[in-house]
């Protein structure tokens, strides 16, 4: 799991972003484009760079993150209701969840430049992989 530097450096980052709605947006937009498949579970939505279902969602995502940040020693129960929405009524396939923190990566990666360090970038990924894989649990 993650060390209590990886903690630290996750948590200040993650204080430093503004305007985190606009990061969960970016990367579902990013996500949408580069693995068309997970449209499938927005059919509904508008899908276009900026629109308000996009900009929506990723405020619900960003908004998850923030709640994990702030529960790392307890991501399965600070996920658990989210974990249970998208296995038993959503039926999203886990495999989404990584694909959607790697597009979250490249958004962290564009905004923060020679701030997203190759320690940020692992504790980031640890982090990431540790929610998404909360997430994945429901489904076993």
């Amino acid at each position: 799991m993650l060390t209590a530097e990886e903690k630290k450096l996750i948590g200040r980052i993650w204080d430093k972003l503004l305007h985190k709605e606009d990061f969960g947006a970016e990367a579902l937009y990013r996500m949408f484009i580069t693995y068309p498949q997970t449209k499938t579970y927005f059919p509904h939505f508008d899908l276009h760079d900026g629109s308000d279902q996009i900009r929506s969602h990723g405020k619900k995502v960003v908004t998850a993150l923030d709640n994990a940040v702030k529960s790392l020693d307890n991501l399965r129960q600070a996920l658990s209701e989210l974990s249970s929405l998208h296995a038993y009524n959503l039926r999203v396939d886990p495999v989404n969840f990584k694909l959607l923190s790697q597009c979250f990566q490249v958004v962290l990666a564009v905004h923060l430049g020679t701030e997203y360090t190759p320690e940020v970038h692992a504790a980031f990924d640890k982090f990431l992989s540790a929610v998404a894989a909360v997430l994945s649990e429901k489904y076993r």
